[in-house]
């Protein structure tokens, strides 16, 4: 129903969604993470920063409790908050968990990896914000770098 844009049908699916598994798994398991993130893209998709900001501080709390500080699903979780800090103007806010979410993914995944691709894109995306296009400018080249060696690599991806 998301998808469609159908959001009162899919606000209440999320709710029972995330009832379930806090119920079946207890409040700290990533699965309860992932369904408060689900509910926080719905809230930011409506433009209710106001409701999806504390599910996603939530979220990714759970996630650095229950994965560690370093894993990939932080990492996502940091690159969300940032995007909704980044779309109520909160640039101060985002700029650190953009750099963070870099770090992860580049000590994770390897410094070429496409998910390191979409985290320099998304930092590049707030230096330009913020007025920092030579720096986000350096971040897009070697961005762009890195998709074009993974296709090369991977070329029916």
């Amino acid at each position: 129903y998301q998808d469609k844009g159908d959001y009162a049908r899919a606000e209440p699916l999320y709710e029972r969604s995330l009832a379930i598994f806090e119920k079946a798994l207890g409040p700290e398991h990533p699965q309860v993470a992932t369904s408060l993130s689900n509910l926080a893209e719905l809230h930011r998709a409506q433009g209710d920063y106001a409701r999806a900001e504390p599910l996603c501080e939530r979220s990714l709390a759970i996630f650095e409790k229950a994965l560690g500080p370093e894993h990939p699903d932080v990492a996502i979780n940091l690159n969300n908050l940032a995007w909704l800090y980044q779309a109520q103007g909160k640039y101060a806010e985002a700029a650190p968990l953009h750099r963070r979410a870099l770090a992860i993914r580049e000590k994770s995944l390897g410094s070429e990896h496409p998910d390191v691709a979409q985290s320099l894109e998304n930092y590049a995306a707030l230096l330009r914000k913020t007025g920092r296009g030579n720096e986000a400018a350096e971040m897009e080249t070697r961005a762009k770098a890195i998709r074009a060696k993974h296709a090369k690599q991977n070329p029916t991806k």
